[in-house]
Order: structure tokens, then C-alpha cells, then sequence
């Protein structure tokens, strides 16, 4: 395959965000086929038609639909609501095209199976689907997982993660469909909380098999879009934390919130084993922290590592030693990998197995809180 045609439902924020990482991936990575951006698709005809030329798509679309039977189409990148990503990925799988689905995965356990069930069919033909965990594709992240599968932190024993913003602290804030459970399925748990838990189970190597969980709303109403005199309900959560046993036995605290005054995109985790730990701060996101327990105590501490290097996962491909990357370019190195898995015909991370397994630990949080924070399994059968 020397070209491969995408299409990419949704152009807000991440529909913008993928656009600029399918415009660079291919002038950065040598790529074992070429990407070409064929049609971005909208609901709002003249909206979608303005900014397929601002990002650079060669057409537009308000019929995603009729986009699936495209054959210049080979893939289909989704980054619409979550109350969409079920019916536009199953369908695009049964199309024949790959598809790029941003998390959360769904917006309930079923529809996770489902979209699961058709990718794993899907894939016996030779059809990807991955889900859209960019913090995986931070280079010093990537390094941490090294690190830990060197064995460098020993047994672990600790995981601590926050996700932390703010820009719901204004009760004045519009009720945008982030707030509506029937479009988001659930608050900062899903928004936020659900990249803690797939980085936390990417890092370790190793699954959530129980959680204690507490979520609240703090605002209960909000302007509507359009017309501020008017109140709307809001239907999810806007902060969730939860404690949590992984399968090996380490023991993990989670918070997520779009509350915590100050904090802009906040995403912090700290890994302790019994020979060394890791700690990272998205804010910093070119920097890992890392302590070996083996050196000598008079010297031994936590030291910097700026990821900058060309050794260093993904950073071969970009500029010399200190010169620092940014948000967008997770998401580029997301395509570099999505690509080469495509073209070698090889099971992409995280499949959506791996998004369904998200959605089983945001789904136990769920049920635990709605049952005075029980201590609940994260099941497997649902």
C-alpha cells in the first residue's frame, strides 16, 4: 500500500488537534505508506467546508456515511462525542476501513464490547482499529515504560495519579455537551480519569482488578450555549476520585477534576517499586523524574531526565538533544505508529480490547460510588 486515503469525522478541538498530526506525520517519520487527507466530515455543511481548507483536507463532507464507501477512504479517524464513536467505528470496521477512535472508547461497558467484537472481526482481515491514548506517545513516558520493563523500579508497590484543570471553576461556564451525559456518557472520569487509567496500566504492564470510588457535582446547573438567561441540568460528574488494586498487587490512587483552581492540564503520576521510582508532570511533559534505590544512600536521589535525546523513544526523528517537543506532537507520533502497524499488518496499541478494558475500571468507579464507595471488582463479563 503506498498511499493510505483518511477521513476524519469531527473538527473541534481534537478534530483540529488530529489534522495538524496527519499534515506532519508524513514530512517527519519515514513511513511505510503515505498519508493523504482526503475528507474531513461535520454536521455543519458550511462549518466543515471552512475548515477542510483551513486544515488542509482536499474535500468536505456532512454525510460520514456515504464517506465509508469511498474506496480512496482506507481510514477512519473519529473524534466526535463519545455518544457516536460506537455507531461510526462499528460501521467503518464493517466497511473494510481502519479506524483511529479518540477515547474515551464509548460511553458504557456495552458499547465498548461491541465496538471491541467488531474490531477483533475486523481484524482477521487485516483491518486495525486503535484508540486515540495520546500520553502513551509522550517520549518521556515512553521512557518510564522502558524503565520498568528493564525491571530498573523493582517490584511496584505504588501508583498516584491526578489529572487536574479548572476551566469548569466558573459557575458561569456554559452547559457545553462535556456536562450532558447522554453526549459524554460521564464527567472528568471518562474526560480525564480514563488517561490515567490507560497510562497507568500501560506503564505497569498490568490490568485494575478492583476500585473504591467517589464522584460529585458541584455545580448542579448551567447556562445553556446560546442562551445564558436559561439553566440547564448538568448530568455528570465534575470530580472522581478512586483508590484501586492492580492484578500484581500494587495499590493506586486516582483524582480527576476540572476544579482544581490554577491547574490548566495538570496530568501527574508517580510510580514507586522497591528498588527505584518515576514521576512524571505533563506541565513538564520533556522531563522524567527517576530515583534508583540501588545507589549508594549518601548520594542516591531523585534526578532529572530531560527527554531529549535521539536515543529516547520517537525523538530520532526530530530536533538535537534539549530542544524541546509539545502537546501536538503525541499525537503525530499516535499516527507514526497507527501507519506502521497498518502497513505490517500488526495488532496497534491500544486496540480497543485495551479501551474496552478502560472503560470496564471507569464503569466499576461508577457503580462503586452510586453504592456509598463499595469496594467493587472490575468485571470482566459486562
Amino acid at each position: 500500500m503506498n498511499t493510505l486515503g483518511v477521513a476524519l469525522v469531527g473538527h473541534a478541538f481534537m478534530g483540529a488537534v488530529h489534522s495538524h498530526a496527519w499534515r506532519t506525520v508524513g514530512r517527519v517519520f519515514e513511513l511505510p505508506a503515505r498519508p493523504e487527507m482526503v475528507v474531513l466530515c461535520g454536521r455543519r455543511k458550511g462549518a466543515v467546508h471552512d475548515d477542510a481548507a483551513r486544515f488542509g483536507w482536499a474535500e468536505a463532507s456532512d454525510d460520514w456515511k456515504a464517506v465509508l464507501l469511498r474506496d480512496d477512504v482506507h481510514v477512519v479517524d473519529i473524534c466526535t462525542p463519545g455518544d457516536s464513536h460506537a455507531e461510526i467505528a462499528i460501521s467503518a470496521l464493517e466497511a473494510g476501513k481502519h479506524v483511529l477512535c479518540e477515547k474515551p472508547l464509548a460511553n458504557s461497558v456495552a458499547e465498548a464490547v461491541a465496538m471491541a467484537e467488531a474490531a477483533d472481526r475486523a481484524r482477521r482481515s487485516g483491518i486495525q482499529a486503535m484508540v486515540g491514548f495520546n500520553y502513551r506517545r509522550v517520549p518521556a513516558l515512553a521512557l518510564a515504560r522502558e524503565l520498568i520493563e528493564q525491571g530498573r523500579l523493582g517490584r511496584i508497590r505504588h501508583v498516584r495519579a491526578q489529572y487536574l484543570q479548572d476551566w469548569l471553576v466558573d459557575p458561569r461556564a456554559p452547559l457545553t455537551w462535556r456536562l450532558q451525559a447522554e453526549r459524554a456518557g460521564s464527567g472528568a472520569l471518562g474526560d480525564l480519569g480514563a488517561h490515567l487509567v490507560d497510562l497507568a496500566q500501560f506503564l505497569l504492564g498490568d490490568d485494575i482488578i478492583s476500585v473504591c470510588g467517589l464522584v460529585d457535582t458541584f455545580v448542579p446547573e448551567r447556562p445553556l450555549v446560546g442562551d445564558a438567561d436559561r439553566l440547564g441540568p448538568v448530568t455528570v460528574d465534575d470530580a472522581a476520585v478512586f483508590t484501586a488494586r492492580f492484578r500484581d498487587g500494587a495499590l493506586g490512587t486516582f483524582e480527576a477534576t476540572r476544579y482544581a483552581t490554577g491547574r490548566k492540564n495538570g496530568l501527574r503520576i508517580e510510580i514507586n517499586g522497591s528498588t527505584g521510582s518515576l514521576a512524571f508532570d505533563f506541565e513538564s511533559m520533556n522531563e522524567l523524574s527517576f530515583h534508583d534505590a540501588t545507589e549508594p544512600a549518601g548520594t542516591a536521589g531523585f534526578r532529572r531526565i530531560l527527554a531529549t535525546e535521539p536515543d529516547h523513544p520517537y525523538l530520532s526523528a526530530w530536533y538535537p538533544p534539549g530542544h524541546l517537543l509539545g502537546y501536538e506532537h503525541t499525537f503525530t507520533h499516535q499516527l507514526r505508529d497507527l501507519v506502521t502497524t497498518i502497513a505490517s499488518r500488526t495488532t496497534p496499541s491500544p486496540d480497543f480490547a485495551a479501551g474496552l478494558r478502560v472503560q470496564r475500571v471507569l464503569d466499576a468507579v461508577q457503580r462503586s460510588a452510586a453504592h456509598h464507595s463499595r469496594w467493587l471488582p472490575v468485571e470482566e463479563t459486562r
